[in-house]
């Protein structure tokens, strides 16, 4: 069979003046520029899956909307497995049927198709729900003798001990500035609005050290000396993994970023490693440094525990050689109008080398999304491409949907500007140096 795994991308802010001020201020959207831009791993592994007597073709596809889009992507295709996340979902759909259209079987799978699986299944031959290397191999098979079925669903866990290599080799490495290989799947917390792959499954496992650095191999087969982001959501949360990932990347001069929680910070040893492993970045969310948090974290209320330690935090492993990218959540319950000009400060105080600023975004699935939904709080039913997590999709508890909105406008105007960007950037130049000379 020839069998084209084909991965949407991009990034689409609805909101028009938030548009604007992406353009104008990089900053404001960079991160989810990134995540766009970055390859579907999911895919990639699953090409790594497929059996040698299968012919298969990886493609970021651009623009779904342009009338001979099929003809224009390589094929044709016996089968093509169609990748996205909820803000292009519908686009994912419209491609879908145009290849249904002209006989081509069509798989979907991914975090939405999880979340939201009779939707998705009117729109392919089969979806897949859930991690989908226990069932790729038996949807081939299926495919082969005319058996496909409607839907897969994993029995088991899946052990990423058991990780096939992904077909990195697929790639066209010219369009992209960083690749992903993941280290460890889920998260010990069940943050209400999290829709990563908790959703997928709520266990939380690491991979082994060797096999990363296996992958990471196979990533300098076709670019020397890559930028790594490690697609996991969080790292760090079991520090044994931490320390071994850490000595097993240390001397293998590649420069990396990643997720974490805030703990990091406490682990000195660790800290102490990463810098000379190659960590570039830890993006840690912050949501809210006062207030807000409370019970965000559904299964022990962690997140609002940490608060009183994000400062020093914070220090902690930027004076280690390690930038922060501090991610806020603004639009949270107990948010007002004051709740900008708080955060504002909190932010200079901080000295974080990076700011993610993001709209409270209920995405499908998650228990943030259901409890908006039971108390009448979403404005538009169904409205997947709004979920870009800058775009408002709920009414506010105490803020009108314009004031979150110019809340988010005037932050970002303040946080992205040139010269409070210059000013974080020598803040922790200088900084780093203090450190490094008290380490001397």
């Amino acid at each position: 069979m020839k069998i084209g795994f084909l991965a949407l991308s991009g990034i689409r802010v609805v909101d028009p003046d938030l548009l604007t001020i992406g353009l104008n201020l990089p900053g404001f959207v960079e991160r989810s520029k990134v995540i766009a831009s970055l390859p579907s791993l999911g895919l990639l592994t699953l090409a790594g899956l497929t059996p040698e007597r299968h012919q298969v073709t990886y493609v970021d596809v651009p623009d779904v909307d342009s009338p001979d889009i099929v003809a224009r992507l390589p094929g044709p295709f016996d089968v093509v497995a169609i990748s996205s996340f909820s803000a292009m979902i519908k686009d994912a759909y419209r491609l879908a049927a145009r290849y249904r259209a002209i006989g081509t079987k069509v798989i979907l799978g991914g975090l939405h198709v999880t979340l939201c699986p009779d939707e998705a299944a009117a729109h392919a031959d089969a979806i897949v729900v859930g991690e989908a290397e226990m069932v790729w191999p038996q949807l081939l098979v299926d495919l082969e003798h005319d058996r496909l079925q409607p839907r897969y669903r994993p029995a088991e866990t899946f052990n990423l001990a058991d990780a096939p290599m992904p077909r990195f080799d697929l790639l066209d490495i010219r369009k992209y500035n960083r690749l992903t290989i993941q280290t460890a799947r889920g998260c010990p917390w069940n943050c209400e609005f999290c829709a990563a792959s908790i959703r997928l499954n709520p266990k939380y496992r690491t991979k082994p050290a060797a096999k990363v650095i296996a992958e990471l191999h196979e990533i300098k087969k076709i670019w020397a000396a890559p930028f790594i982001e490690f697609a996991d959501d969080n790292t760090f949360a079991d520090k044994r993994h931490g320390h071994a990932l850490a000595d097993a990347l240390t001397g293998e001069q590649v420069r990396w970023f990643t997720e974490t929680d805030i703990s990091v910070a406490q682990d000195e040893a660790l800290l102490r490693k990463l810098r000379a492993a190659g960590c570039a970045q830890i993006l840690i969310g912050l949501e809210d440094p006062t207030d807000g948090t409370e019970g965000m974290e559904l299964k022990a209320n962690w997140k609002a525990r940490q608060r009183s330690h994000y400062i020093d935090s914070i220090r902690r492993i930027q004076d280690a050689g390690v930038t922060v990218n501090g991610c806020f959540v603004l639009g949270l319950d107990t948010h007002t109008e004051a709740s900008f000009d708080r955060l504002w400060e909190f932010i200079q105080e901080s000295e974080l080398y990076e700011i993610q600023l993001t709209i409270l975004t209920p995405f499908p699935g998650t228990p943030l999304y259901e409890r908006f939904a039971r108390h009448g709080r979403l404005l538009e039913s169904g409205a997947w491409e709004k979920l870009t997590l800058f775009d408002v999709t709920y009414r506010p508890a105490h803020l009108s949907v314009d004031a979150l909105r110019h809340g988010l406008l005037d932050l970002a105007q303040k946080v992205y500007s040139k010269e409070f960007t210059e000013l974080r950037r020598r803040r922790f130049v200088r900084r780093k140096l203090e450190a490094d000379i008290r380490a001397a």
